[in-house]
């Protein structure tokens, strides 16, 4: 395995009512607002929410999440949709961190499972399983994925339902980049969208499976305004940038 424990083993800073995770590491691998632990601080968490651009969760759909860091993504989901969450996470020195320090919900329509991702996405028993997976897989050096081949990307379509959106934290200005990207554009067909870069260098990917739909403008556009009002997401600046990649409409997947 790429993984390296010593170096991964969790650290912790706070600053300004916000508490951060650390894998002994100045890099940032995740971050709560004490006082709103449910809130998404950090701007890529909140694009790796994109998928509701598409998908409106019910109780019955089940939402995958690949490295749990904080548990952002998590405690988000668990808070503003009613659908049940499976998160892999390879370390359990990070999962004991969150329900320590990172207030890791304990519920019923919450699984944790303490697994490498690259073998969990190859389980017969995820086939098929998944409206959405959340992809964020890496390790103290941060330096791209620790898990990015084309086989892992496959693994990830294959959990995914009929219709399902994939969304991975990638870094934009970095090598794994383009390899990435490729990796994910050959394992969904070409159907991949990407969200602007944020400041911290991330880049989100969105990748479809599904019937194909051509969404008009005026029916996207007002799907955002729906999440950025529901879900409290930046959703019109993600759509608008969406839209200026595929023209007048958004001839894309699900």
């Amino acid at each position: 395995m790429a993984h390296h424990l010593a170096a991964d083993e969790p650290s912790f800073s706070e600053e300004a009512g916000i508490r951060y995770l650390h894998f002994g590491t100045r890099w940032v691998q995740g971050a709560m607002r004490t006082a709103r632990p449910a809130d998404l601080v950090l701007a890529y968490t909140q694009q790796m929410m994109g998928w509701l651009l598409f998908l409106e969760p019910a109780r019955h759909d089940e939402v995958g999440i690949l490295g749990l860091g904080a548990g952002s993504l998590l405690r988000y989901t668990l808070k503003h949709t009613p659908a049940s969450v499976h998160t892999v996470e390879w370390n359990p020195a990070v999962t004991a961190a969150c329900q320590m320090y990172f207030r890791l919900p304990g519920v019923s329509r919450s699984s944790i499972e303490h697994s490498d991702a690259g073998l969990w996405v190859e389980d017969g028993n995820h086939v098929g399983r998944f409206m959405a997976l959340m992809v964020d897989l890496y390790d103290a050096d941060a330096q791209g994925p620790v898990r990015d081949s084309l086989e892992f990307y496959q693994g990830c379509r294959n959990v995914l339902a009929e219709t399902g959106i994939m969304t991975v934290n990638l870094f934009g200005d970095h090598a794994s980049f383009p390899r990435n990207l490729e990796n994910i554009r050959s394992a969904f067909d070409g159907r991949v969208l990407e969200l602007p870069e944020v400041d911290a260098g991330n880049r989100v990917v969105l990748a479809f499976k599904g019937p194909l739909l051509d969404v008009s403008v005026g029916r996207f556009l007002q799907r955002a305004e729906q999440v950025e009002a529901t879900y409290g997401l930046p959703a019109r600046r993600w759509a608008r940038a969406l839209l200026s990649q595929q023209g007048s409409s958004l001839s894309m997947a699900i």
